[in-house]
């Protein structure tokens, strides 16, 4: 990993998703710390990080992760990691910002400790990290040029009519959605990131793009041209929470129950609330691990 990126690079906003680099390295303020490194659990089954600094794969994009002009991480997801985090006695958040299809292959590689993204749960994802209980849990809809003219509004929409191309970030839970229900490859537009699914709209290449609501959402707050959708009713419910890697299994032990004890608190309700969330969804008994993890993908 390079220390020669610029700032200027990791600063652009929903664009940098292509870039797997350790902010903290590259601007500083913060040090780094090799995966596995001094942690403990005592006797009394209490975990202590003394003080280390997790790094956190992140995909820079609103509401569930934002890279702050410091070099700093927020988002949904990071505040409630760091929140939690804290109570075990861990230093601040490393972030790495990283492609959605990469985040798995790096934890799992050890290039960073913890994944708090957005990542959907689905049966891959499930098979290859440790998930925690769910922290966001999320709805589906469309960015369309505006009024819809081509009236897209569910998946079914779009299987049923092979003339429409729709965009979907490369290897997100999105691009699942469409190939689990059978849509062709040829229909599927790959793009990089939120702010290039858009352009690919803008620019004709696609008829629709596909992403979570809120973040459609959150991308509609800094520009117009399009339209965001309803929900869509026949993509499947989704949900994220931390992944660790299933070897770590006293670290994630350790956190989800502390993340349990925090979900049930106010702080949790109003991390969820400054983002968009509801955190009664992610508190709902239906939304589990268990379930969320027979997603399809």
């Amino acid at each position: 990993m390079s220390d020669s990126i610029s700032r200027r690079r990791l600063l652009q906003g929903l664009g940098v998703g292509a870039l797997a680099v350790p902010v903290a390295t590259v601007l500083g303020g913060c040090g780094t710390t090799t995966p596995g490194g001094s942690t403990s659990a005592n006797g009394s089954g209490t975990y202590n990080g003394n003080g280390r600094q997790l790094k956190v794969a992140i995909g820079n994009e609103p509401p569930y992760t934002k890279l702050n002009t410091d070099g700093s991480v927020t988002g949904c997801e990071p505040d409630v990691l760091q929140a939690v985090l804290t109570t075990m006695g861990f230093g601040k958040l490393i972030p790495v910002v990283v492609d959605y299809d990469s985040m798995i292959a790096g934890l799992n590689a050890n290039r960073w400790d913890v994944i708090a993204a957005g990542l959907f749960m689905k049966q891959s994802r499930c098979a290859a990290v440790q998930y925690t209980s769910p922290v966001i849990v999320s709805t589906e809809s469309y960015a369309v040029l505006p009024g819809n003219p081509k009236n897209i509004t569910t998946v079914a929409d779009v299987k049923s009519n092979p003339s429409l191309k729709i965009a979907a970030i490369t290897g997100a839970f999105e691009e699942g959605i469409l190939t689990t229900a059978g849509v062709p490859q040829s229909q599927i537009v790959e793009v990089k990131d939120g702010v290039s699914g858009v352009e690919a709209l803008k620019a004709g290449r696609c008829d629709a793009f596909l992403l979570p609501t809120l973040s459609l959402d959150a991308i509609k707050q800094g520009q117009s041209g399009f339209d965001v959708t309803g929900v869509i009713s026949d993509a499947p419910q989704t949900g994220s929470g931390a992944a660790f890697r299933k070897s770590d299994t006293a670290l994630s032990t350790a956190y989800n129950a502390a993340l349990e004890k925090f979900k049930q608190t106010q702080a949790f309700a109003d991390i969820e609330k400054k983002w968009g969330f509801d955190a009664s969804a992610a508190r709902s008994k239906t939304a589990t691990v268990a379930n969320l993890c027979q997603n399809p993908g």
